[in-house]
């Protein structure tokens, strides 16, 4: 929590205004921050000056995990998150790659499990590191990527958590996580128990020991409409200490994964929180 609420001050006391065109609002912007967050020892980093639902930020991850271009299948996960940008997006809505509702194209996970090459086939990269380091393989390229300019115009989004880069010491894996842009308000909750699930996850089935998850955000950000809660309301809070996350250990497997896991797999401990806040969230 305290690099979180560290972070969001530093904004506020270092950034600068920016127009941003797609939303039309201005944004407090920062460059370059990084945070760790320690799977090792169990620290979920789950947000405690306000009430945070979890399950969303995995639900999310385990969709790209399988690849989904749909938000019906995140919402079927338990994550609403795509909605808009699937459905409310104009520039998307217009855009003749669209397929139609709930359509989101190809984003994040559709990369990362069928990257199109020059021939027509695809690549599945995620599938290649896990059999990498299930055999104790770190060939110093186990990087998942989301990020294919060649390809933008066929989603309703560039990847904002875009890179992932594992790595293999003895037995015990880390991951580095890179992000081009981060809402820190409403965004930045998300993505960091998505980079400490990622990691666990990706650990467990592959058999070693879960390090510390590194996670560098380029553009860190705070919008002029989410400017007055952040500083007058949740920095005002006291923190508390950070909870744990289970996870089923029945899931071995990137098939396991892709076919039955479903968020009752997962559980946090311990949790104590703020009340909620509302924060404006921009399209």
């Amino acid at each position: 929590m305290k690099q979180y609420l560290d972070l969001c001050q530093r904004i506020i006391d270092e950034g600068t205004w920016v127009e941003n065109k797609r939303t039309g609002k201005r944004c407090l912007t920062l460059i370059n921050a990084d945070l760790t967050y320690h799977v090792d020892e169990n620290k979920f980093p789950l947000v405690t000056t306000r009430k945070s639902f979890w399950k969303a930020a995995i639900a999310e991850i385990i969709g790209y995990l399988r690849g989904y271009d749909n938000a019906a299948d995140f919402r079927q996960l338990g994550t609403k998150t795509w909605d808009a940008n699937a459905n409310l997006n104009d520039a998307w809505l217009n855009n003749p790659h669209r397929k139609g509702e709930d359509d989101m194209g190809r984003v994040y996970g559709v990369q990362g499990r069928s990257w199109m090459r020059p021939d027509g086939t695809t690549l599945d990269q995620l599938q290649k590191i896990v059999d990498n380091l299930a055999k104790g393989i770190d060939d110093r390229g186990e990087i998942l990527t989301f990020y294919n300019p060649g390809e933008f115009e066929m989603g309703c989004l560039r990847p904002c958590m875009h890179t992932h880069n594992f790595s293999l010491l003895g037995d015990t894996l880390y991951l580095t996580s890179y992000q081009r842009s981060c809402d820190v308000p409403l965004g930045l909750n998300f993505n960091q128990l998505q980079v400490y699930v990622l990691l666990a996850l990706m650990a467990q089935i592959t058999g070693h020991k879960p390090g510390k998850a590194y996670h560098k955000i380029v553009n860190a950000h705070i919008y002029e409409d989410q400017l007055a809660l952040m500083r007058d309301v949740q920095l005002k809070r006291e923190p508390f200490p950070s909870p744990q996350l289970k996870i089923n250990p029945e899931i071995r497997s990137l098939k396991d994964i892709e076919t039955w896991v479903t968020m009752d797999d997962f559980e946090v401990v311990g949790y104590r929180y703020h009340d909620p806040i509302q924060y404006p969230f921009s399209v």
